[in-house]
């Protein structure tokens, strides 16, 4: 019995300091989120280039036509072109969600 109301305790204490940070004026820390942002989008580069490079030394261990090696060379182009397109546009959607976010607390004075 008394460890259930240990738990119902603390279970109080964490939902109500969960609430006070809820309702904060300033809840959303853009830096902390620009820099998931940077370090989440760091790895998929890494993942990226090391996906190429496996698959630049499978063309070179395996026999492939000339056709074949171009086709899958324009996809690796066009797969890095992708993903430097699509976080360009995570970052510029960061960057907006903050100016709105801003703009929204200082015409009603928060």
């Amino acid at each position: 019995m008394r460890k259930h109301l240990i738990w119902v305790v603390v279970a109080i204490c964490l939902g109500a300091g969960l609430a006070l940070t809820a309702f904060a004026d300033e809840a959303v820390d853009w830096r902390t989120q620009e820099r998931q942002l940077k370090q989440s989008q760091r790895t998929e580069r890494v993942a990226m280039k090391f996906k190429e490079h496996q698959i630049r030394q499978s063309l070179k261990a395996n026999p492939v036509s000339g056709a074949d090696r171009a086709e899958i060379i324009h996809k690796m182009q066009r797969d890095h072109r992708d993903l430097i397109m699509k976080q360009k546009d995570a970052m510029q959607k960061l960057k907006d969600q903050e100016k709105a976010y801003r703009e929204y607390q200082r015409t009603n004075g928060g």
